[in-house]
This record gives C-alpha cells, structure tokens and sequence, in this order.
C-alpha cells in the first residue's frame, strides 16, 4: 500500500497468543503488529490513533517488561463512555492489539471458556488517565495518559485546518494539510516513541 514511509519505521508490538496455537492459525502464536495494522482498522492515520498504539505499548512494556506479553490475557479499561469523542477508536486499537473485547467478543472454548476474550475491555473505568492495562494472570496494572500537547501541531496547520475542513482549500491546500499532519504524528510515532511527555505510565494499584 501507499503508506508514508515512516510507517515502516516504527516500533513493533509483538505479543504471544495461545489461541491461535490451539485453533492451528499458528504453529508459534506470535503475533507482531505495526503502526500500519492500526490504520487499516481506523481506515486513518491520526494523532489518536498513534496515541492509542503508543499507550498500548507502552503499557505492555510497563506490566511484561522484556518478556512477551499474553494476547487475550489482558483486561483493558478506558475512562471515558464508549459513545464520547475518540473513545471507540482508542478502544478499537486496544483490541486490536490486546485480543481484550467488550460483551461482543468471543466467549471462550468448553465449560471453563478457555482462551475468552468477552468482557475484557471496560468502559466508564474509574482510572486517572485515560486507558489503563490489567494483567489477568497476576492482576499488576498500568494507567496511562496521553498528551498529544508534547508534539504541537506546526504553526502553518492554524491556517490551514479550518479551511480544509469547511472545505474551502485548494488541492494544493489539501495536500499541504495532509503532509503537515502527517508529519506530526511522525514526529509522535518515531522521535517522541518512548517520551514520558507524550505518554504516561504509572503502576495501578487500585481495585479494578
């Protein structure tokens, strides 16, 4: 596909899944996912769709550390109602990634609903950020927070944004608008990948 270059570029989440071993979809069950996997379910590329990518992985990071994390073994909370703003992307990414899945999810295998992933992924969460990860094997949590004000929109998009939304720019306007936004979420995805500023971590110790 015609994606940017930096696509390419940035970091990978690869997770391990027990369900594909047992259902024969893979002799492994390593699954590894890029930036590009999550536009392709979103259909853009966004600063909330690169922030949803970033908080995830940096939650895996914060609760597996160099070990490989478990897909479907996971419970993700959001703090916001499923129906408000970009809360329904954020989760989208979340389960993309995580396997986790709201009511609607698969429900497992034989009585002990082995490998299920129904009522991972919980809305309205009590949480002080707005995604937190839970592990379901030994409960250690993660709240994490995103703050797309690390990585400021270029001076030029002040102009440009209310124009090409009322859509009253040009083509070469439009074209402008895409490159200028792109290049942000760059700069999120590649140079501020791993900065505190951007996404928050902290250990959640509190009752899920």
């Amino acid at each position: 596909m015609d994606f940017p270059d930096f696509f390419a570029d940035v970091p990978i989440i690869t997770l391990h899944d027990p369900l594909a071993v047992f259902l024969g979809a893979s002799k492994s069950g390593m699954m590894t996912y890029a930036y590009a996997d999550a536009v392709k379910l979103a259909g853009h590329s966004c600063p909330t769709v690169a922030g949803a990518y970033l908080m995830v992985r940096r939650g895996l990071r914060h609760l597996y550390g160099d070990d490989v994390p478990a897909r479907g073994a996971i419970k993700v909370y959001l703090r916001d109602p499923r129906d408000q703003g970009t809360t329904g992307v954020i989760a989208a990414i979340a389960t993309l990634l995580t396997g986790a899945a709201p009511e609607t999810g698969f429900g497992g295998i034989g009585p002990h609903r082995r490998f299920t992933r129904r009522d991972l992924l919980h809305f309205d969460a009590p949480i002080d950020g707005l995604m937190a990860l839970r592990r379901c094997d030994n409960e250690r949590g993660v709240v994490l927070d995103f703050d797309m004000s690390a990585v400021p929109a270029a001076r030029e998009m002040q102009a440009l944004f209310p124009q090409v939304v009322a859509e009253q720019g040009n083509k070469d306007e439009q074209a402008r608008f895409a490159t200028l936004w792109q290049a942000r979420v760059e700069q999120m995805l590649i140079e501020h990948a791993d900065d505190p500023a951007l996404v928050q971590a902290c250990a959640w110790k509190g009752a899920a």
